[in-house]
């Protein structure tokens, strides 16, 4: 039975904590920096688990806690600012290590740490970055020659009710960090920093139309991985209607983008929560295929399920599951995956094969 040590007790940290421990092949070692909360009290009597309290930026205090528990992995499931120390101390005490992070700059430092490392460094899992990527990596080993790759993924509520139509779903941290930050992508076979909230689409999806904009991380590795391969190369993240140019105004027109603390005190003011929610996944590839123009998709969508006595969104359940398969994988070949290893390493049949990939499957 493999030992983990999950940082962070939130909606992801929960639900990897629930599905790695009750498959029976997973001890697991919940940790945060409140004594308690509602996330955790909703596990109830969950076997082969144990809650504890650790401070995240405490490197000396994670390092002894994964001495004294024999722990085989660590997953950061906390903010992208909060990954660095729980990296190091992973580094410190070779074992795996993997996050949910979409932070360009957070996944810079932890390939600079696997460097050297005998274990396997798995930053970027999940839904997006995660999942896409190897839902796109997958498509595009179809084609000889690679002409345009769009990578698309929204997690919007099923219900609106306010004027930004739009609910919190997952990390607001997160959520400003891919609104503000610039945007990996390849154009006319360059690589290039694009404008988040910019490049504007509008998208439709069994019948019903959205639009699609420009957001930071999503796109994983795949530019690095496809520099030179492809002649266009994108990632946009889906949401109604309307949404970009408010989102727009608060950002750029009133500077909050300047001022990210009070955009989050807002943003958690005023947009509710919501367990009620679908995930969208859209992946679009063209290029030549016997000497044919061609394009092949991947649409899909995903929505909540009840496991447990608990009903889990689809964005838990798209993050959680995502991170789990790959620690999965890794953890039963670690001969294969040591060091930094990108999400599009990974077999998309691989992933949805797995026992805890499979909720992508169905």
């Amino acid at each position: 039975m493999h030992k983990v040590l999950v940082i962070g007790a939130g909606k992801i940290g929960s639900l990897i904590s629930y599905l790695l421990a009750q498959s029976n092949a997973y001890f697991v070692h919940l940790a945060d920096i409140q004594d308690d909360n509602h996330h955790v009290r909703r596990l109830g009597r969950l076997p082969n688990f144990q809650y504890s309290k650790l401070d995240a930026n405490d490197s000396q205090s994670i390092s002894e806690f994964l001495k004294k528990n024999n722990i085989d992995a660590v997953i950061s499931s906390l903010p992208f600012y909060c990954n660095i120390p729980i990296a190091k101390a992973a580094a410190a005490n070779h074992l795996h290590y993997f996050d949910l992070t979409e932070d360009v700059e957070t996944t810079k430092a932890v390939e600079e740490l696997a460097k050297k490392a005998k274990s396997a460094f798995v930053p970027q899992c999940g839904l997006a970055p995660g999942f896409i990527s190897i839902v796109a990596n997958d498509l595009m080993r179809h084609f000889p020659k690679l002409d345009t790759v769009k990578m698309r993924v929204g997690a919007l509520p099923t219900n609106i009710s306010n004027a930004l139509q739009y609910s919190l779903t997952w990390s607001t941290d997160g959520l400003i960090n891919e609104y503000g930050n610039p945007c990996e992508a390849v154009e006319h076979g360059e690589k290039v920093d694009l404008l988040p909230l910019e490049g504007l689409e509008e998208i439709k999806i069994d019948g019903l139309t959205y639009e699609a904009f420009n957001t930071s991380g999503g796109i994983g590795s795949l530019v690095q991985s496809y520099y030179g391969k492809v002649k266009h190369l994108s990632y946009k993240t889906i949401r109604y209607p309307g949404h970009c140019a408010k989102i727009k105004f608060l950002m750029n027109d009133l500077k909050l983008n300047e001022d990210r603390e009070t955009l989050k005190r807002i943003f958690e003011h005023a947009i509710p929560k919501t367990f009620q929610d679908v995930v969208l996944v859209y992946v679009s590839v063209t290029g030549t295929q016997d000497d044919q123009f061609v394009e092949e998709n991947y649409v899909k969508k995903f929505y909540p399920k009840k496991m447990g006595g608990n009903r889990w969104s689809a964005i838990q359940l798209t993050t959680a599951s995502g991170i789990c398969a790959i620690v999965d994988l890794v953890l039963h070949n670690t001969e294969k995956y040591h060091g930094f290893v990108r999400q599009e390493q990974f077999s998309f049949e691989d992933v949805i094969n797995n026992r805890f990939g499979e909720y992508y499957a169905n």
